[in-house]
């Protein structure tokens, strides 16, 4: 059967260019009879690489899908999860527990080349695992949220490591609340967050430069945000509108949010943005009740006309894009 075109199926010439309790992460429990690469090949194409995580083989490794098909970067015995791409695309950050805890992570984006990256501190470490990594726009530094459970309650605390030498500094130091799964504009000196309110998680803007953080969420239930390549915008989560969670969109001072996922019947989860900022790649699933049991798979939603495409679905759970040319 011939697959659509995701220009065709979305808008014409798109090709051309794409614990927190509520906000948390999937349940990393293996899917059952993974299948390998069973579904190899995307449902529409696209421009660019897209790395993503995935169960399909029994425990979460690393895959980049691109229009011609999937590769895998990892096959271990362990699990390994959110995978970011570098600001040129030569290498992916990514998390891995092969002695237990989980550390941090750097390979070619041919999955050659692994290396730890930073010391292998306490504070570095995780038995619950981390919620975010991202890359500083120069790439001379990652930064990674170290996520830690303690009964019903969880915290989060942010670390930045400086590629070249290791060294290890906390993230933010000057906020007193807590900051997790940062993302950096490409184009000013501020970074969005998932922040700790009085109720809840919210979306916030921070200014290293003048050390201030400003809540741009108004609802309890709003995490994962995520600049636009131009800056502009910001793509975040939100369980306003059904409950369940959708890909919402903001400017970047906060104002003009918007429902970018009309979907009441899915969880929609973990935005990504085409390297033009006219495509967003978002996991969904319709059968997922936290914490995130089931089948996730990756779509793509055109940001102009809303209009949504599946792009990958593997028998597990295909989840934490991340998009790059």
């Amino acid at each position: 059967m011939t697959r659509p075109a995701l220009g065709a199926v979305l808008v014409a010439g798109l090709v051309l260019a794409s614990g927190f309790a509520a906000c948390g992460s999937p349940d990393r429990t293996a899917a059952p009879s993974p299948d390998g690469l069973r579904a190899s090949r995307p449902a529409a194409s696209f421009a660019g690489r897209i790395v993503f995580q995935s169960d399909m083989d029994g425990d979460n490794e690393i895959y980049v899908l691109t229009s011609e098909g999937v590769t895998q970067l990892t096959d271990n015995a362990w699990s390994d999860e959110f995978p970011k791409w570098s600001p040129d695309g030569t290498k992916i950050a990514f998390m891995a527990n092969p002695n237990g805890p989980y550390l941090l992570f750097v390979m070619n984006a041919d999955g050659s080349g692994l290396m730890p990256l930073g010391p292998r501190e306490d504070r570095t470490r995780s038995r619950n695992g981390f919620s975010g990594i991202d890359w500083s726009p120069d790439a001379a530094t990652v930064v990674f949220t170290v996520e830690k459970k303690k009964a019903l309650f969880r915290s989060y605390r942010t670390w930045a490591v400086d590629v070249a030498t290791g060294r290890i500094d906390a993230f933010l130091p000057w906020h007193d609340g807590q900051v997790a799964s940062p993302d950096f504009s490409r184009t000013s000196p501020l970074v969005v967050f998932t922040g700790k309110k009085t109720v809840g998680w919210g979306v916030a803007l921070a200014d290293p430069a003048a050390r201030s953080v400003a809540f741009l969420s108004d609802d309890k239930g709003a995490c994962r945000p995520q600049f636009s390549p131009d800056g502009r915008t910001v793509a975040f989560v939100s369980h306003a509108a059904d409950g369940k969670g959708d890909i919402f969109l903001m400017d970047a001072d906060g104002g003009n949010k918007r429902r970018l996922t009309e979907r009441d019947e899915t969880h929609d989860y973990f935005p990504g943005w085409s390297p033009d900022g006219r495509t967003i790649v978002f996991c969904s699933s319709a059968e997922s009740q936290y914490p995130y049991e089931g089948r996730w798979a990756l779509w793509a939603v055109d940001v102009a006309t809303k209009a949504a495409a599946l792009l990958f679905d593997s028998p597990g759970r295909d989840v934490f894009p991340d998009w790059r040319e």
